[in-house]
């Protein structure tokens, strides 16, 4: 459930005839109405090209708030939260136990559309300073991700220990990162923010969020879809294994027999 700042709307009715003894202004009263705050943001490309030597990159997004409150915008009172979200995915999380030396799976639980890489900036210097914002429903830090479980099986349930493990997984493999602080404003009302692009990015059509806060707040939000594709012969060799799995399965069997093949004439002892 997102909060929305209310629109103030008021309304002036002017009788000059009451005061300077002439006839009121005819017409329908006049409505002073706030404006919302608004956000723009853009990328220099909407498709990100990955290489087989890709190791990571930042990508920079430019963005803009209008019809701010100059008051508040000089005492700091808003907030902006970029986060680019990867393709979601199901997965399932294992808890393993000791059973007479040996670690097996005793307790799993699966969730529903996580998202696979998560990368967030924002104004605040501190993960610790976006406690106090209510974001709801809204996934603008690694926290507040919504991840809900649709199987649990084995053992008792502790739904937060699974979704906290989840979580650290993703941290620790640099898939979910983190970045306060590090949104800077260029000029007035115009801003930047640098979000990382890990390794192992994933293929597919991400999506670009940008929420507004005002006083802790939520404002406004806006989406933009950023594509990430492989190119070169790590995307042929990824689409004919998952186009033509057959003779890609065939052709590595077959390589591989080449290969010992060769191996053993090179290295063969006379």
């Amino acid at each position: 459930m997102r909060i929305c700042s209310p629109i103030v709307a008021t309304t002036f009715f002017l009788s000059a005839g009451s005061v300077f003894g002439a006839e009121p202004l005819s017409g329908p009263p006049v409505n002073v109405t706030s404006l919302q705050e608004t956000i723009d943001i853009g990328v220099s490309t909407n498709e990100i090209a990955i290489a087989s030597n890709f190791s990571g990159a930042d990508i920079t997004v430019f963005g803009a708030i209008g019809n701010t409150d100059p008051l508040l915008q000089e005492i700091g009172q808003y907030d902006i939260v970029v986060t680019l979200e990867g393709p979601t995915e199901d997965i399932t999380v294992h808890k393993k136990r000791r059973v007479f030396g040996i670690w097996i799976n005793t307790e799993s639980m699966r969730f529903l559309d996580v998202p696979t890489s998560f990368s967030m900036a924002s104004t605040r210097a501190e993960s610790s300073a976006l406690v106090p914002l209510q974001y709801g429903d809204i996934e603008a830090n690694v926290d507040s991700i919504n991840l809900r479980k649709v199987r649990f099986g084995g053992g008792s349930v502790d739904v937060d220990a699974f979704r906290e493990a989840l979580r650290r997984q993703k941290i620790n493999s640099g898939l979910y990162q983190e970045r306060p602080g590090s949104i800077r404003f260029i000029s007035g009302n115009l801003f930047r923010a640098t979000l990382r692009l890990p390794a192992d990015v994933p293929n597919g059509v991400h999506t670009l969020h940008a929420y507004l806060f005002k006083s802790g707040q939520f404002v406004t939000q806006r989406n933009l879809p950023l594509r990430v594709v492989k190119t070169g012969a790590e995307q042929a060799v990824t689409d004919a294994a998952m186009n033509h799995s057959f003779f890609y399965g065939a052709f590595v069997v077959l390589l591989a027999g080449i290969t010992g093949w060769l191996a053993s004439i090179i290295f063969r002892r006379d």
